[in-house]
């Protein structure tokens, strides 16, 4: 197993990801099942990752188009819906989940919004983009449910996804501690920020911007947000 856990024994990658598919599966194709039971803070995360995504481009990327973008781990469409279809003419989403993005495409046609590109079903390990096709990449809470190495080398594929001015933007919980944190129950981990750091670094990312969400209810992870290229 590739994943650098100090606290948990994971015997396979296989098996890690079986788990989190299963657990997805049992979850309600609404915005509370895709935030675990917190859909009440939708809002003030699509508000932040909106000026977020606007904030970065205006300072350090005036050249990059708002054209096509891609949602990683899309699930029922939540972020496309909320903010990518706004801004981007076509979104291409991807989840492991086929019928989350069955739903989200449902969701796109009752709303009258045919910006909707293309659907992947498959888990984000296997997924390769296609070469510069991409202004944005959008990655928001689930690469926590990719290995270390599976997860560096799916970043560096994006890397070769995007255009010649485009970015990579991530949305993850961090963990306060050294240690990374991982739930067994979904396969997932939360990791540290030297970690992430780390880990861009190892897929030939740079980090242009970044910053912690703001005005989420006490008692959840630190949320990070990190404009990336």
């Amino acid at each position: 197993m590739d994943l650098k856990l100090q606290n948990a024994e994971i015997e396979d990658s296989d098996n890690w990801y079986e788990i989190a598919d299963t657990y997805w599966q049992n979850q309600p194709s609404t915005v509370d099942g895709m935030l675990g039971g917190f859909g009440k803070i939708s809002k003030t995360d699509l508000f932040a990752s909106r000026r977020f995504l606007l904030d970065t481009i205006s300072d350090y990327s005036k050249e990059t188009q708002f054209k096509q973008a891609l949602d990683c781990g899309a699930g029922i469409g939540r972020i496309s819906k909320g903010l990518l279809l706004k801004w981007f003419e076509v979104v291409d989403l991807i989840d492991q989940n086929g019928e989350f993005l069955i739903e989200a495409k449902k969701s796109a046609v009752s709303t009258k919004d045919h910006r909707v590109g293309e659907l992947f079903a498959c888990g984000l390990q296997d997924f390769t983009p296609e070469p510069a096709k991409y202004d944005v990449i959008w990655c928001q809470w689930v690469l926590a449910y990719l290995t270390d190495d599976d997860l560096i080398a799916f970043l560096a594929r994006c890397k070769k996804g995007l255009n010649s001015h485009g970015l990579i933007f991530i949305k993850e919980n961090v963990t306060c501690g050294i240690v990374e944190e991982v739930d067994l129950q979904d396969s997932s981990v939360t990791r540290t920020e030297l970690a992430m750091q780390n880990i861009f670094h190892k897929a030939g990312l740079t980090i242009l911007r970044q910053e912690f969400q703001k005005n989420f209810p006490k008692g959840l992870f630190p949320v990070k947000m990190y404009a990336l290229m």
